[in-house]
């Protein structure tokens, strides 16, 4: 039996599906070769039915033996500790690494996420649009001199990159030809693929014991 076990939710949605952060972890994983399994909680009361191993709610959360975590960030960078696919073993191929990784998180996400809210909801911030475009260019930049972030391959940072980038929001503020390659170049993985197919799967299982959901575009 697999010792890793990433938690995700039963079901969620359509508008989610493909996008839900177990996916992350399915897919480092899968690039690792790392056994795993996925188990589930609730999505009915899902912000309050986990809270002992979540406490804000949410999924994904990991166990490995002992080891128990929340968070995405903090579950990849645990998994790139078990696998030298995802992270060198020199000091400065894992300080690349580690540095990119908690930049997609707080250069990044931390931006993106609340833009693609507000943009959800016809809500308009030019202040967050603004810092959203700065980031962006920026990373145009990067893209358009090199293929992955750090130590010249392919790493966890590269992963969680690419997940948050592949959003939506690159197309939002002009052409962005170098970030979007560098998207469509990590995705294309076949454990990117597998992970993504595995995830919708999942779900859609999950459709039939739930007749009388009507899918939606909502956000878990």
């Amino acid at each position: 039996m697999a010792d890793v076990t990433i938690w995700t939710l039963d079901w969620v949605p359509e508008g989610p599906r493909g996008f839900v952060r177990d996916l992350r972890l399915r897919w480092a994983c899968e690039e690792a070769g790392l056994p795993y399994r996925v188990r589930t909680i609730a999505f009915d009361d899902r912000a309050t039915n986990h809270l002992d191993r979540q406490p804000f709610g949410q999924v994904p959360y990991l166990d490995d033996g002992e080891v128990k975590l929340f968070e995405s960030g903090a579950a990849l960078l645990h998994l790139a500790r078990k696998s030298e696919m995802l992270m060198p073993r020199d000091a400065v191929g894992e300080a690349q690494t580690l540095q990119w990784t908690i930049a997609a998180l707080n250069s990044i996400e931390m931006v993106s996420v609340p833009w693609w809210f507000l943009n959800m909801t016809k809500a308009e911030n030019k202040d967050l649009t603004g810092w959203l475009t700065q980031r962006l260019a920026h990373l145009e930049c990067i893209f358009s001199e090199q293929q992955f972030l750090a130590a010249d391959r392919f790493t966890v940072a590269d992963l969680l990159m690419a997940d948050v980038l592949r959003v939506g929001a690159l197309r939002k503020f002009g052409d962005r030809p170098a970030s979007e390659a560098y998207v469509a170049r990590i995705t294309a993985r076949p454990a990117f693929k597998k992970a993504h197919a595995d995830q919708l799967a999942q779900f859609k299982a999950a459709d039939a014991r739930r007749p009388s959901a009507q899918p939606s575009s909502s956000a878990p």
